[in-house]
């Protein structure tokens, strides 16, 4: 490896190497695959990697979840090939049933790819190839990228339930739905990097929750521009403490070390300054606070409320 080159990421090395057992018969079609937890263990790498490397072998088609069985390998994985550079993109293996494209089925994929490796991952050849299809059949449902992550941003925005009238209190209503947001950002970590506030998505669910917080703010006597101030606030509140979150798991997919690892390789460097008494208050500062994001979401909504708390009162 030149000493330009990024080492390869740990995930693809856990891959090469169950790809390998499989296709040589060491790992039979029907064999229960190692869980995420018990990869994690045996390579010495983070859940989120594990998950990768599973997610990446069921794009591949070599494993498949099976009811009461877990994952295990696919029936079909002993009769692959190696790959033909010459395929047509979107070309299928033998046997696999084509399936009629619906819009609904291309978001669905997307997103499943964008949750399990990244909103980069997510390509119109890629999504033919999980799809199996051309990719000019994809464009028969969306024109181009731009549009299909647009489009997977207003499919997760309509997943969460936003309550009407909701509960009483505009503090108890903009708490619900900033924690609806981020536990939406949780579970599509993509999310926050396909939300613009200069070029705001206009489709129906992510303007629905807009609407809804304006709809929170009815009676207080507040300005609209001040009402629409809020709602962009609050949703970079959530968007920004989600992009932390994202950072995180990516940088654990990249290097295969968790946050915890990352801390227990700097503990040197970290007790020799805390240490060297220049800075008393940051030694008193307990670890996992810096750790725990979901406490700093929390808190950072709970003081911009306070501070909302008192321009309403001041209005009133």
């Amino acid at each position: 490896m030149s000493p330009g080159q990024r080492p390869e990421p740990p995930y693809r090395r856990i891959v090469a190497e169950m790809r390998a057992r499989i296709l040589t018969g060491d790992l039979r079609p029907g064999d229960r695959m190692p869980s995420t937890r018990q990869i994690a263990q045996r390579w010495g790498v983070a859940l989120a990697t594990a998950t990768r490397v599973m997610a990446t072998l069921r794009d591949d088609g070599l494993v498949e979840a099976k009811v009461g069985s877990g994952t295990v390998v696919s029936a079909r994985a002993g009769h692959r090939q190696p790959a033909n550079p010459t395929a047509a993109p979107g070309s299928r293996p033998a046997g696999v049933v084509k399936q009629a494209l619906s819009r609904g089925h291309v978001l669905r994929t997307a997103i499943a790819i964008a949750d399990a490796e990244g909103l980069d991952a997510v390509s119109m050849r890629r999504l033919a190839a999980e799809l199996g299809v051309g990719p000019m059949s994809l464009y028969r449902h969306v024109a181009n990228k731009d549009e299909l992550v647009t489009e997977m941003a207003d499919a997760a925005f309509g997943e969460p339930e936003l309550p009407v009238p909701g509960p009483a209190g505009w503090r108890a209503k903009l708490e619900l739905i900033s924690r609806r947001q981020w536990e939406l950002c949780r579970r599509h970590l993509w999310l926050p990097r396909a939300v613009s506030f200069t070029r705001p998505l206009l489709v129906p669910n992510v303007m629905a929750h807009t609407e809804w917080t304006l709809r929170a703010l009815d009676g207080l006597g507040l300005p609209m521009a001040t009402r629409v101030r809020e709602a962009l606030t609050l949703h970079a509140l959530v968007l920004t403490s989600a992009l932390s979150l994202a950072d995180e798991v990516d940088a654990e997919q990249d290097t295969g070390v968790t946050l915890d690892g990352w801390w227990l390789a700097q503990r040197k460097r970290t007790d020799e300054l805390l240490d060297s008494g220049r800075f008393p208050l940051l030694a008193t500062v307990p670890g996992e606070t810096v750790a725990d994001l979901d406490g700093l979401f929390e808190y950072s909504l709970a003081r911009h409320l306070d501070g909302f708390a008192v321009l309403v009162a001041g209005q009133a």
